[in-house]
């Protein structure tokens, strides 16, 4: 954080009220003074009053003012003066610091211009020049993660994630809202995204075994420039929408493998219900119960192979081939033959993303 803002505002503070007024940091050192002589000494009495309770105290001569930044100590102001008015005076001052500090970190702060990027409020013809101005590299292979994530803890799901990718200069953690964060992260070349899975796993783990939390990731593709990095947002966010539709028992869902789902999504919804009404008449599928979905499910995971499905099951061989009757018999699909299966297949992701809108 420049100190001339600082300076400049003391001095300017000096000349209206006709007496001394300063900032320190957190440690005591003199920071902005009204008497630039001043600056780089040390306060011996910031020490007592940080260990007070009080927002503000008088010691000496001087009145004191904590200055927080989120619920943090970040500067302590002051003004040589001990009349009750002055403190009036002081928390102006003080205010000002604060939006000095926001401006600042608004204009200068890497998170914040990354955020900007994510969320397209800079254009793009300015990313370059921005980019050069806060000494980022522009053309790097990079990736977003979407972090679904709440915590009602006091440490934050962005606290941990920061100590799990410490280097500020490489990688971006950025809180879009109270349940999202996006992680952009630097990697070495294209081939590294069949790692990218393991980061996300490992992010989940993390969250889940410091916080409590259960978290769901959205992975983007790699994009070679800052410019890039809202499409891998945006593709982090698609893979979300259709990984939550069509496989929410899983918690990672990536943007390069999202099979059948990313199809059916992008169907529109009139040919979606004629397909289902084709497939499906007389709505059969209504009666199809959660065990025999649980079945089906096995037996497409084993690829229809009716000994292997059975013993996941634990169930005997002749008991699946009767449940398999009974959906041929509900449903006219041969479940056994590759080309029904197929069919039954995406009809039924068909079904949850029909379900889905209508919620």
């Amino acid at each position: 954080m420049s100190v001339k803002l600082f300076q400049t505002l003391s001095e300017k503070y000096s000349e209206i009220i006709g007496k001394e007024i300063g900032v320190t940091d957190e440690s005591g050192i003199i920071i902005a003074h009204s008497n630039f002589q001043l600056v780089g000494n040390t306060d011996s009495n910031i020490i007592d009053f940080l260990q007070s309770k009080s927002h503000n105290q008088i010691i000496e001569d001087r009145i004191y003012y904590k200055v927080m930044v989120k619920n943090k100590v970040e500067f302590i102001s002051f003004v040589k003066s001990t009349e009750p008015q002055d403190l009036k005076y002081l928390e102006l001052f003080s205010l000002n610091i604060l939006n000095l500090k926001s401006f600042y970190d608004e204009k200068y702060d890497k998170n914040t211009f990354i955020k900007n990027i994510i969320v397209e409020n800079i254009l793009p013809g300015d990313i370059l020049l921005k980019a050069k101005e806060l000494h980022i590299d522009y053309n790097l292979l990079r990736v977003v993660f979407l972090i679904n994530a709440s915590s009602e803890k006091d440490i934050h799901v962005h606290e941990v994630l920061e100590s799990l990718f410490p280097n500020k200069n490489r990688d971006f953690i950025i809180v879009i809202d109270n349940d999202n964060i996006v992680l952009v992260k630097e990697v070495k070349n294209k081939e590294d995204h069949k790692d990218l899975s393991k980061i996300a796993k490992t992010i989940i783990d993390t969250l889940n075994s410091e916080l409590m939390v259960k978290a769901s990731i959205g992975i983007g593709t790699i994009i070679n420039n800052l410019k890039d990095i809202t499409k891998s947002y945006k593709e982090a966010q698609m893979s979300m929408i259709i990984g939550n539709i069509f496989s929410g028992d899983q918690k990672v869902y990536d943007y390069n493998n999202l099979g059948l789902g990313r199809l059916v999504y992008h169907i529109p919804i009139t040919l979606c219900q004629l397909f289902l009404d084709e497939v499906f008449k007389d709505k059969s599928a209504d009666s199809l119960d959660n065990e025999t979905m649980l079945t089906i499910q096995k037996f497409f995971e084993n690829n229809l192979n009716v000994s292997e499905t059975a013993r996941q099951l634990y169930i005997h061989r002749n008991t699946l081939v009767y449940r398999l009757d009974k959906i041929k018999r509900l449903t006219g699909l041969e479940l056994t033959s590759f080309d029904d299966a197929v069919t039954f297949k995406i009809a039924v992701l068909v079904r949850k993303y029909l379900a889905s809108i209508n919620e």
